[in-house]
């Protein structure tokens, strides 16, 4: 699997932060957890993909509940340490990078989970397309992404080197609130819910930390065969 260079400089800089990932403080990886948790997300029994599944923290839960979960991560370092951290025979592993074809199936599964992920994707179009492939008829898309609005105050993925102690910031996107739900839309989704979430205890005036959206695929089988 090729990779553009800019994407492999992002997989590369996953693969050294993880040795300190699950360690490392992360108020934004904290709260997306807790937002997830706190989402009535229809997962009792049913198949799951997620993508950017990170060393797991998210994946182990949900396997918990889900019949199956596939969970997808461009970083080979992440990727090991979640599968060691999840041994279920419900689940399964795949490196891949989300902006090309997934290697599923149509119709394969009922909800997708992408946490802390689009950030780092320029074009969200061709995932949400994808999205909107893989998922059966009615099936559920959560998105959790850092807020723009934080993203235009500076914040961004970044961590300290183990190896160097250098700080180091992991390329980003900035997408609007619109570019969302837009690439949404256009891939046959409804937007049934759209969040902001601050840190607990904030007020109102601050800036919101996340963004999330719960989308349902309304695509009918004939539309996403003559729409490819």
């Amino acid at each position: 699997m090729s990779r553009p260079p800019n994407q492999t400089k992002i997989a590369a800089a996953y693969d050294r932060w993880a040795e300190t990932y699950d360690s490392d403080p992360n108020r934004t990886r904290e709260l997306a957890g807790e937002v997830l948790r706190q989402m009535t997300l229809p997962i009792a029994e049913r198949d799951l993909v997620e993508i950017g599944c990170g060393t797991g923290l998210n994946t182990e839960w949900l396997a918990t509940q889900a019949a199956s979960i596939t969970a997808l991560d461009f970083s080979e370092e992440m990727l090991r340490r979640a599968a060691r951290r999840v041994q279920d025979p419900k689940a399964r592993f795949i490196q891949h990078d989300v902006r090309s074809r997934w290697p599923l199936a149509d119709d394969a599964t009922d909800v997708i989970v992408a946490m802390l992920i689009l950030e780092h994707v320029e074009h969200l179009q061709p995932v949400f397309a994808e999205a909107a492939r893989v998922l059966r008829p009615n099936g559920k898309l959560f998105v959790c992404e850092l807020h723009p609005m934080r993203q235009l105050m500076g914040g961004q993925a970044q961590f300290s080197n183990p190896k160097t102690g250098e700080r180091e910031l992991v390329a980003a996107f900035i997408h609007n609130v619109s570019d969302f739900v837009n690439a949404g839309l256009a891939a046959g989704f409804e937007v049934r819910r759209l969040d902001e979430w601050r840190d607990p205890g904030s007020d109102s005036n601050s800036i919101p930390r996340l963004l999330s959206l719960l989308l349902v695929n309304c695509k009918c089988p004939s539309f996403r065969t003559s729409h490819r």
